[in-house]
């Protein structure tokens, strides 16, 4: 698939949460700011199993809704995992090639997982490495054989994080991020949800999308400036926002007929789903 300007698009495969649907944790994500993403084809395919139980998003927004494995309430058993696994690894190689995952809750600790077993050569062996991670409200399996394997080493992909002060999975969220190289941490004050993002939030998100871009074209672009390790969604600033680094990243990506759109600082808010 092919942008506007010709270039070949780079794809993320979407991973949505517990008895959840890919079309939900596409609303979600809707309400990013569209540049964000503009330059990535975006799939959001539903979970292997029908949810076997109650969905909290029930009669917020319609069914059906999936699940991508089951576990016990201390998630460190769990069920259709390895099936999970291989319908996954088909799906990425008979519908990719992909360049990277997104995920939330449940469809972000897979993704993970995912990226840990294609690095120690468990799985996707004739995939090409994928380049990129986006974990929003994502964890670790606890499992120890998984564990041994999946984050035998630092995962060395690029990876942003979205944390939330009131997460029930803050900690493990963090855990799960040290498991990267140089993981970007993006920290917001809610719980666990997809996040609205505020202009600074953007700025660096796209900052970050923009050099995976560059680094994937031939081409003697400018470099782009690397974004903080970890910076924090305030839901009021009590100071004026320095310059939007996203203007460096749209310098850079002029040479390549990129460009990045800007918008209105946005309040950071509930999610409302």
């Amino acid at each position: 698939m092919k942008g506007g300007d010709g270039a070949k698009m780079m794809r993320i495969l979407c991973l949505h949460g517990f008895r959840t649907s890919g079309s939900f944790l596409r609303k979600q994500i809707s309400k990013w700011d569209p540049s964000i993403f503009a330059h990535f084809h975006m799939d959001f395919p539903d979970g292997i199993f029908p949810a076997g139980g109650k969905s909290e998003i029930e009669g917020i927004f319609p069914p059906p809704y999936f699940e991508w494995f089951q576990f016990n309430k201390d998630f460190t058993e769990y069920t259709n995992l390895e099936e999970c696994i291989a319908y996954l690894c088909e799906y990425i190689t008979s519908k990719g090639p992909f360049d990277g995952l997104l995920g939330f809750s449940q469809g972000a600790t897979l993704s993970a997982l995912l990226l840990g077993y294609q690095a120690q050569g468990k799985i996707l062996k004739e995939h090409p490495p994928l380049k990129l991670f986006v974990s929003i409200s994502g964890s670790k399996f606890r499992e120890p054989s998984i564990c041994e394997v999946a984050y035998k080493d630092p995962i060395r992909v690029k990876s942003v994080h979205f944390i939330g002060d009131k997460d029930w999975l803050k900690l493990p969220s963090e855990e799960l991020a040290i498991a990267f190289v140089n993981p970007l941490v993006i920290r917001h004050p809610q719980g666990h949800a997809v996040p609205r993002l505020g202009e600074e939030a953007v700025c660096k998100l796209s900052n970050w999308a923009m050099e995976i871009i560059l680094s994937q074209s031939n081409t003697n672009a400018a470099p782009v400036d690397t974004v903080d390790e970890t910076m924090t969604i305030k839901e009021e600033e009590a100071e004026p926002k320095k310059e939007c680094e996203c203007e460096i990243a749209a310098a850079a990506a002029a040479g390549n007929g990129i460009a990045l759109q800007r918008r209105e600082a946005e309040a950071v808010e509930a999610v409302n789903a």
